[in-house]
């Protein structure tokens, strides 16, 4: 049976789906709960797009071809509970598809392991192209390093501990983007931690999951002008510990160049899968 859902409706469906998904198979699934929450930061247009759920006799999601609007493009990912019966997913996505052409939606991209083979099928067969590759890493929360040094000068804090002034993550993510994650049910303020001197220099936010066990490092930021300082090794293993301090089993980690991915694997973590963008270009 088919449901529509619109904004926080939309996104608790979502979690919801994607937390069977991650309990159903734990090496499956590109996305965590924890991902559509941090892209829940900032306001979009598809909060307000009726999105359809695949939904059992229960009422629980079984399958869901997500919208999701970005400055660019807007992304489509497929979510589904091993064993959903593609026909199921074929019907979401033609519903998806119309979604598109009403709003005129041309440039589109979709997240895929390259080990689904299913899923690259479909989305060559519907016009789309291979792009970037990325990838992601694990760690079991007992094999974590001890939090590492910050180099003289900076300090870490979380946003438990300083809850004024102005979010760190506002200048790239809009004014509202404290008060979005606040409204995130896997968001806790004493694992939002950034690094500072006399300006906010850095900053990396940890999700514990608890449904799942898992923890998700998502987003790590560096400025420029402070990056190979250590500030970047200093957040991840003060926030991953934070994790295992709050019962995250694993962690979860994502990355998109090759510096981020050394940096990560000399933290203990452990690359699992790679991902590639395919996208259908505009026009």
């Amino acid at each position: 049976m088919r449901v529509l859902a619109t904004g926080k409706g939309y996104l608790a469906l979502a979690c919801d789906l994607l937390h069977r998904v991650r309990l159903a198979d734990p090496n499956a699934s590109v996305w965590e709960a924890a991902d559509l929450q941090w892209w829940w930061r900032r306001p979009r247009l598809t909060d307000a797009v009726p999105q359809q759920f695949w939904v059992d006799e229960a009422g629980l999601p079984m399958a869901a071809v997500l919208l999701t609007e970005w400055s660019t493009h807007w992304g489509l990912d497929v979510a589904a509970v091993p064993g959903c019966e593609p026909s199921v997913v074929d019907t979401l996505w033609d519903a998806a598809q119309a979604v598109l052409d009403e709003h005129r939606v041309t440039a589109v991209e979709s997240l895929v392991r390259t080990d689904d083979p299913t899923m690259t099928a479909r989305l060559v067969g519907r016009g789309f192209v291979p792009g970037a590759a990325s990838g992601e890493a694990w760690l079991a929360s007992t094999d974590r390093l001890a939090p590492g040094d910050l180099p003289p000068g900076y300090r870490l804090v979380d946003r438990a501990s300083h809850p004024s002034g102005p979010h760190p993550m506002a200048v790239r993510n809009g004014e509202h983007v404290e008060q979005r994650l606040r409204g995130c049910s896997l968001y806790e303020p004493g694992l939002d931690l950034f690094a500072l001197d006399d300006q906010d220099r850095g900053y990396a936010l940890f999700w514990n999951d608890p449904v799942t066990g898992v923890g998700l490092v998502e987003p790590v930021r560096v400025e420029d002008e402070h990056s190979g300082r250590g500030l970047g090794r200093a957040l991840v293993t003060a926030g991953v510990d934070r994790l295992a301090r709050h019962g995250a089993r694993r962690v979860k980690i994502g990355f998109e160049t090759e510096r981020a991915r050394r940096l990560y694997l000399g933290l203990g973590f452990e690359q699992r899968a790679s991902q590639r963008t395919y996208h259908r270009p505009s026009g």
